[in-house]
């Protein structure tokens, strides 16, 4: 197999995602991209059956100074000139892009839809990279038929990521600051997102609903016609509890009669979490996992087994209790 091409491969997600695909797969070629060849080595050397390179994400050739060729194009930084989509297009290639969010990723769509056949693309600008979707989309086959699906996520103020996470964040945020719900089986724009999320302790957090991919996923693969998703940043129970940031989610189901809620945390915060579900959508494109994967858009939910995404999400040290 020629070696997968991780963008931001030297960044905390980028990198993160390789340690986690090299766990799974030792002998699967990575090349760790960044602007800074010293930096990109650095993780490289960490790896093991990988490889470095620089790469220009302003170019249309992403500044590929050689004629290796590649399996797959893992975007874990923004690539707002689509660069990376297009090379994987000419190239015939799987392409996946977490930073996109709802409101980027109509530039997306349409170069997919203009040229539907030349490679799969994943657009996974989901909450850690679909992870949680995922884990929702599971417990919701035990629970049955659910009319509301509420997520509530706290993202630890000492565990928000990297510089360019932290962009991302205020990018996504200027660009939409209401937030996308589904409510009696519509979708609408909330005008005041603001809400309070409580913690898997009982401490709440001021918060707000946000518009993010996992609303569309969830309300449309189950039928639910009413699903929010509101985030709170600020200390995690690990954080209060243990001293070290967690990442705690709630996923809360019910119908008229009956409610069950699903609490997922991982003591080693974000980082592994969001790695995972990069990693999920990587070894599905190339085939590691399921059949292969036809050219056109694709999201998590569409192309990742969520039996398999909670076994591997519990494999990391992610720990799922239901009440």
């Amino acid at each position: 197999m020629h070696p997968v091409l991780m963008l931001g491969g030297s960044g905390q997600a980028g990198s993160s995602t390789a340690a986690t695909l090299r766990d799974w797969y030792p002998d699967l070629p990575l090349t760790i991209a960044g602007r800074d060849l010293a930096r990109a080595q650095g993780v490289a050397d960490t790896l093991g059956t990988a490889t470095a390179t620089t790469t220009d994400l302003s170019r249309q050739d992403l500044g590929l100074a050689d004629a290796t060729s590649y399996s797959a194009v893992v975007a874990t930084v923004w690539d707002q000139h689509l660069h990376g989509l297009r090379y994987a297009q000419d190239h015939g290639i799987s392409y996946l892009s977490i930073s996109s969010g709802l409101t980027d990723i109509a530039p997306e769509v349409i170069a997919t839809a203009q040229r539907p056949t030349t490679a799969p693309i994943l657009l996974a600008s989901h909450w850690a990279a679909g992870a949680i979707t995922l884990v929702a989309l599971e417990a919701a086959r035990e629970f049955g038929p659910v009319e509301t699906i509420e997520i509530t996520a706290i993202l630890d103020d000492q565990d928000a990521g990297g510089p360019a996470s932290a962009t991302d964040m205020e990018r996504l945020a200027d660009a939409s600051p209401a937030a996308l719900i589904r409510e009696n089986g519509t979708f609408r724009w909330l005008a005041d997102p603001a809400t309070k999320v409580e913690g898997l302790d009982g401490n709440t957090l001021p918060g707000q609903y946000v518009g993010i991919l996992d609303v569309p996923s969830l309300a449309l693969a189950t039928g639910a016609p009413n699903v929010r998703f509101a985030f709170a940043m600020g200390e995690s129970t690990g954080r209060r509890h243990h001293g070290t940031p967690s990442h705690d989610v709630r996923i809360r189901l019910s119908t008229a009669s009956r409610t069950t809620t699903h609490n997922f945390t991982h003591p080693g915060g974000q980082r592994p979490v969001t790695a995972a579900g990069i990693a999920l959508g990587v070894e599905r494109l190339l085939t590691l996992q399921g059949t292969p994967v036809a050219p056109g858009i694709h999201s998590p939910e569409s192309l990742i087994n969520p039996t398999h995404a909670r076994t591997r999400l519990q494999s990391t040290g992610a720990l799922l209790t239901q009440s």
